[in-house]
């Protein structure tokens, strides 16, 4: 077995489901909103020339989970395209508002914070966090503190995509899948039985790469 498939296979068995990619992004939101006293907060993934909603704050938004927009649509759409930070005290007067989106969504915002999820030179998606009642502006301050909730989700963004690839590699590949299986058994392992468990993958992986 080349090497690339077998790292693809451990890859997979250590990076986590799309189940848990998904908590891992609703924790993001939930903790972004409740920080910044917020009435709602998502993350949109970049998936070629769309936007998907990959995490939405509260329970009564789950709904939009998965729903998709043209990646140029509305303000998410803008942030996406132009990797730049925006704040609108005023969205609906805003030529780049997309009102008719927002009410689909069943939220239609007054102000704003949204920052480009950014690994390297490529854009991941966009984070925003939508209007908080105790305060009239945001601050310089709160944007530099969601620029951090946009690198804890990033990374998170391209852990996930790295997942689906390694996946997508190894679709039909009986051997691969068994690998992918013992290293995420392997990671929830402890002490002793761990240490079992990882020089009985090292000989598996010794005897695949015979081929």
């Amino acid at each position: 077995m080349p090497d690339d498939r077998l790292h693809a296979a451990v890859a997979t068995g250590l990076l986590g489901t799309d189940e848990e990619f998904s908590r891992l992004l609703r924790s993001i939101v939930e903790v972004a909103r409740a920080i910044f006293g917020a009435k709602a907060s998502s993350i949109f993934l970049l998936d070629g020339d769309e936007l998907v909603f990959a995490a939405v704050a509260g329970e009564e938004e789950q709904f939009l989970v998965g729903r998709r927009l043209p990646s140029s649509t509305g303000i998410a759409g803008w942030v996406a395209s132009s990797r730049t930070p925006l704040v609108l005290e005023d969205v609906q007067s805003d030529p780049r508002f997309a009102r008719d989106v927002a009410e689909d969504t069943g939220y239609v915002p007054s102000g704003l914070m949204a920052v480009p999820l950014l690994e390297d030179e490529d854009v991941l998606g966009v984070l925003q966090v939508l209007d908080r009642p105790q305060r009239a502006r945001f601050s310089l301050q709160e944007m530099e503190l969601l620029g951090l909730f946009a690198g804890q989700a990033a990374i998170a963004l391209s852990l996930l995509g790295t997942a689906r690839n390694a996946r997508a590699a190894l679709a039909g590949d009986a051997e691969a899948a068994v690998v992918a299986d013992l290293a995420a058994a392997l990671d929830r392992l402890e002490g002793g039985r761990r240490e079992a468990a990882e020089a009985l993958l090292a000989s598996l992986v010794a005897l695949l790469r015979r081929d």
